[in-house]
């Protein structure tokens, strides 16, 4: 008997480290030592193990086993490392030869069946960068692994099939009966079923339309504020479809994001179409932003990494909540502290929110059936701090829906032909940016509006003024010109005239709020 050695992934975020697996059988007395910061998930694992092995023929030693998972200070949590350890307690019998830089990712069920596990896509992804691009996984997670390039993925539905393929006398192993079946894994959550929504459902809101078009053009968040049934929800609901189709980068990055969710397991391909996530206003900070006891989990913001996070009456989220979204807005990422760790989540979104004009919802341009006083609608948009407001691009106020409206219904442009608009104008983005590493005109850095892309004075003097008038930050002088020059992509113009610059600053402008 000697030193048994494997190898596994623990995920720390959606980043990967390789875990090196040794295990040592001793002379004294039967024990089980599990040793390198395993969390209660993983101390569990030792009966599992214990159960799954004898029940697949190779019971491990009586005397005592003692694992080490390396490195050490790294913590580990998870069902994940099942196999692996196995695998070294093993190796350390002379049950089974040696596996060599083989990773081992899969939990094991005590009738020696080898259970699928959540993470499967980052953590491949981690051990191929790692230079270990074999991988040995369960039956349940092989598409989804599959979906790695460069990986020389193996799976096997029981640990007897494993065992056999590593050089197992097969006199001992014990295959399960062909009766007995393995319980559900988790499973990819099923797509909505019916039509998806389509912008030709929408009555009336001409200029909320075109502000939605603009957004989906340039990658920028959006504020709408209107009475109830002004259709605020459909038009967020239709953003999604107005959005082209993932590159395989971004699919990439979207896909390990959910393969790492509690919604999401299993998955047979990579998820495409950019995700939509539409939080109850009762959410708390975890399940948006992500937390949870032990190791982070992503929340709500990172699952719509790459698409749209909508907060419908966004006045009724706790504020805590609304002001922890300001950093992700500006960076991109989420940075979530724990004692058991650091987890960084991607967390590039199009934020998307929708409030009443007031507590009521009945305030009208005119505001005779509104009961609210002035101090109600102070608190009430007291919510949305004035740094969370300064980071949305469009703000919007839409008007109560006439009889005329719902009568103009025929004719209305269908979500393909503005997402073909929209499609062209990332084009051009794509062909103007590309140069500085970037795609949308909402990630455009402000040291480019100084330089490169530059206006003359005449095109934004009207911008200027408004910057020298204290009605502008400077980041929302920034953002107007981002949303000038999306304006200028989507008219298939070179540059923003001062007609674009004009229409970017009213967007920016929302008197009603400001009432």
């Amino acid at each position: 008997m000697g030193l048994g050695r494997s190898f596994s992934v623990a995920l720390v975020g959606l980043a990967g480290h390789i875990v090196e697996v040794e295990a040592d059988i001793g002379q004294t007395l039967p024990a089980f030592v599990l040793l390198g910061l395993p969390d209660a998930s993983l101390t569990e694992a030792k009966e599992r193990i214990r159960s799954a092995a004898r029940n697949a023929g190779m019971p491990l030693s009586p005397r005592k086993l003692t694992v080490n998972l390396i490195p050490a200070s790294l913590p580990k949590k998870g069902s994940g490392f099942d196999l692996a350890i196995m695998m070294a307690a093993l190796q350390a019998a002379g049950d089974v030869r040696p596996s060599g830089g083989t990773v081992f990712l899969a939990e094991l069920g005590l009738d020696g069946r080898l259970r699928p596990v959540r993470g499967i896509l980052p953590a491949v992804m981690a051990a191929v960068n790692a230079g270990r691009p074999d991988v040995v996984v369960a039956d349940g997670n092989r598409s989804e692994a599959d979906l790695v390039p460069g990986a020389c993925v193996r799976s096997f539905s029981t640990v007897a099939e494993l065992l056999l393929a590593f050089g197992a006398d097969p006199a001992r192993v014990v295959l399960p009966p062909e009766e007995a079946e393995a319980g559900p894994g988790p499973v990819a959550p099923a797509a909505a079923a019916g039509r998806a929504p389509d912008m030709a459902d929408i009555a009336g809101q001409q200029e909320a339309r075109t502000a939605l078009e603009v957004a989906a053009a340039g990658g920028h968040h959006i504020m709408l504020v209107g009475p109830p049934g002004a259709g605020k929800t459909m038009l967020a609901e239709r953003l999604p479809g107005l959005l082209p189709d993932l590159p395989d980068d971004h699919a990439m990055e979207v896909t390990a994001v959910h393969s790492l969710s509690s919604t999401a397991a299993g998955l047979t391909e990579l998820l495409r179409r950019p995700p939509f996530e539409n939080p109850h206003h009762t959410a708390t900070a975890v399940s948006i932003i992500g937390g949870g006891s032990g190791m982070p989990r992503p929340g709500a913001a990172s699952r719509a990494h790459r698409g749209v996070l909508f907060l419908d009456e966004a006045p009724e989220y706790d504020r805590a909540v609304l002001d922890a979204l300001r950093q992700p807005l500006e960076s991109g990422e989420l940075v979530l502290h724990r004692a058991a760790g650091t987890a960084t989540y991607p967390a590039r979104f199009q934020l998307v929110l929708a409030a009443n004009p007031c507590p009521c919802g009945r305030s009208d341009e005119k505001g005779i059936d509104c009961t609210c006083t002035p101090t109600q609608r102070r608190r009430y948009f007291g919510k949305l701090s004035g740094p969370l407001i300064d980071r949305i691009d469009l703000q919007l106020a839409l008007t109560r829906l006439k009889r005329s409206d719902m009568a103009s219904m025929q004719g209305q442009e269908g979500t393909a032909m503005v997402a073909a608009r929209v499609a062209r104008a990332r084009q051009a983005q794509h062909d103007r940016l590309g140069r500085w590493g970037h795609v949308l005109n909402a990630e455009v850095p402000a040291e480019l509006f100084k330089g490169p892309l530059r206006l003359p004075r005449r095109m934004s003097v009207d911008l200027d003024r408004a910057m020298d008038n204290n009605v502008l930050t400077a980041r929302g002088y920034n953002k107007v010109l981002r949303v000038a020059w999306t304006i200028a992509d989507l008219a298939g113009q070179a540059a923003p005239d001062r007609d674009c610059v004009g229409l970017a600053l009213a967007y920016r402008q929302n008197e009603r709020m400001a009432a």
